[in-house]
Order: structure tokens, then C-alpha cells, then sequence
């Protein structure tokens, strides 16, 4: 049988995807096709697979009556809302100050974005060390003249705001990189109009520079809560979720469910939540995207 040209190109070119679509099954399509099944049953996965009894969306009804979920999601909310804009906000006027003001700008840029790229096990053992009762953060507090300073990551009030403090500071550094970016393609006449007009930096940082970022500012925005939603290695690292549900996010607790109390389908359902969270996010982003690209 003769193949022709057009056969034997599209063979050639399905071959060399097929390792990718390969992949893609068993690897995404498989384990989501297999949570959303589980998700409705009640299985402990030591006893092995199939060995599990469906209760038709008693999970779903469970959680909001769980005091560890409950608590989880509203310090993934807490955290979210607290990380995402002190976030995006310095990181711009870091990103400005560092562009308008500030010599050596390439190393100082590369220098912000190192914690970023840096291991977030590396990172968050060594906040751990500054959190502890001899170090820099705790020392800092009783020069003050603060008699009894907070035991950070052992303290009930303060485990999260330490986690927040950390995670601003280890994600500025890509927010001022992305807004770097964005500031470089600024009309330059706009400024120079302003600057006629007797305009002081303030007024042309909130007057220019932010109005011409929101495009920037708003995308920074949706990924961030993306990521902030997804938030696992610093509680994993710093605080096992503790003290008591002090610090204990949505991520964790489906691991620590799936993993340390064996209930693979209770995990597996609140999985699809976080993924119906996310899910909105990203379709609010997705119209927010075409709003600036048709603007």
C-alpha cells in the first residue's frame, strides 16, 4: 500500500507529539479524571485500590462542617489578601525607585530576585533561624523595649503574619522584575509634559505611573492569588501547620488528609474546591485580559 506525501507527513508529525500526548494522559488527564472519581467515595488508600465505598457527595457536605477545613481555607483567604497587594504594591515602588533613582540597577534587580529562584526549603529553614529567640527579628523587638517579644512561629497570633512576612519578602523580587519590564515601555513624553507642568514625582507616580501599570497590575494580581491559593512548602517547612490551626492552609490539610490520615476521597473532594477557587480566578482573569487588550 503506497502512503502518500501528505499521510506519511502527518504520521511524522503525530509521532513526534505522541511522547507529550502520552504524557499529557497519564499524567494530568488520568489523575483528574481519577480525583473527581474518588471525590465521591470514602476510600483509605492502605487499602488498596478499589477498596473504597461511594457516599455521593457526602464529602462535599462534610467539609463546611469540618472546624480544620473551615480554618484552613480561612487562613488561605487571610494570607491571600494579605500577601497579594503589600506584594504587588512595594513591588512597584521598589521597581520605580530602583529605575528612576538608583545606580547599579542590574545587580540591585538581580539581587531582588534571587530569593525568588532561590530553594523554598533553603529559605524558609533560614527564616526559621531569624524567627528563633536569638535571631535578628526577635532581638530587633526587645531593643525596642519590648519586654516579652512574640515567639513568632510558636505563637498562636503571630505563626501566619511570620509566614506572610516571609513570602512578601521571597516574592517581591518577581513583581519588581515583571513591573520593570512594563515601567521600560512607558511613554517617556507623557512624563516630560508632566515635568513642564511642574508635576513632583509623587504626583507623577500616582498620577501616571499607576494608571499606566494596571495592566501590569492587574495580571501580577490574578497570579499572585493563584499562587497564594497554592501555598504548601513554608507552612510544610517552618510550621506543620501549627501552632494549633494557626497556619493551617487548604493545601496542607488535603495533604495532611490524603497523606497522615489516609483519606485519599475526603482530600480528593477538597481538591475540586481549591480547583473551582481557581477555576474563577483564572476566567476573571481571562475577561480582565481581553478588557486591556481591547482598551
Amino acid at each position: 500500500m503506497k502512503i502518500n506525501k501528505q499521510l506519511k507527513t502527518d504520521i511524522t508529525g503525530y509521532t513526534f507529539i505522541l511522547p507529550n500526548i502520552l504524557g499529557f494522559l497519564v499524567f494530568t488527564l488520568f489523575p483528574i479524571v481519577f480525583s473527581f472519581i474518588i471525590s465521591f467515595t470514602d476510600w483509605d488508600y492502605t487499602k488498596g485500590l478499589g477498596n473504597w465505598n461511594f457516599n455521593w457527595g457526602a464529602n462535599f457536605v462534610e467539609m463546611w462542617k469540618d472546624k480544620w477545613f473551615t480554618s484552613s481555607l480561612i487562613n488561605t483567604i487571610l494570607y491571600a489578601v494579605a500577601v497579594v497587594p503589600v506584594t504587588v504594591f512595594a513591588a512597584m515602588v521598589i521597581a520605580v525607585i530602583i529605575d528612576k533613582f538608583c545606580f547599579a540597577k542590574t545587580p540591585l534587580r538581580l539581587a531582588m530576585f534571587m530569593p525568588y529562584i532561590s530553594n523554598i526549603v533553603a529559605v524558609a529553614i533560614v527564616w526559621v533561624m531569624m524567627y528563633s529567640p536569638w535571631g535578628p527579628f526577635t532581638q530587633l523587638v526587645k531593643h525596642l523595649g519590648v519586654e516579652n517579644p512574640p515567639q513568632w512561629l510558636g505563637d498562636y497570633n503571630w505563626a501566619l503574619i511570620a509566614i506572610i512576612i516571609m513570602s512578601i519578602w521571597s516574592g517581591v523580587g518577581y513583581a519588581v522584575m515583571i513591573y520593570t519590564s512594563a515601567i521600560q515601555a512607558l511613554p517617556q513624553d507623557v512624563y516630560e509634559a508632566a515635568d513642564v507642568d511642574g508635576a513632583n514625582q509623587i504626583t507623577k507616580f500616582f498620577k501616571l505611573t499607576v494608571p499606566f501599570l494596571s495592566p501590569t497590575t492587574f495580571f501580577l494580581v490574578i497570579t499572585s492569588l493563584i499562587s497564594s491559593f497554592q501555598v504548601f512548602a513554608q507552612i510544610q517547612i517552618m510550621t506543620r501547620g501549627g501552632p494549633g490551626t494557626s497556619t493551617h492552609v487548604l493545601v496542607y490539610y488535603i495533604y495532611t488528609s490524603a497523606f497522615s490520615f489516609y483519606r485519599m476521597g475526603y482530600a480528593a473532594s477538597m481538591s475540586w474546591v481549591l480547583f473551582i477557587i481557581l477555576f474563577v480566578i483564572t476566567i476573571i482573569q481571562w475577561q480582565g485580559q481581553k478588557k486591556w487588550v481591547n482598551y
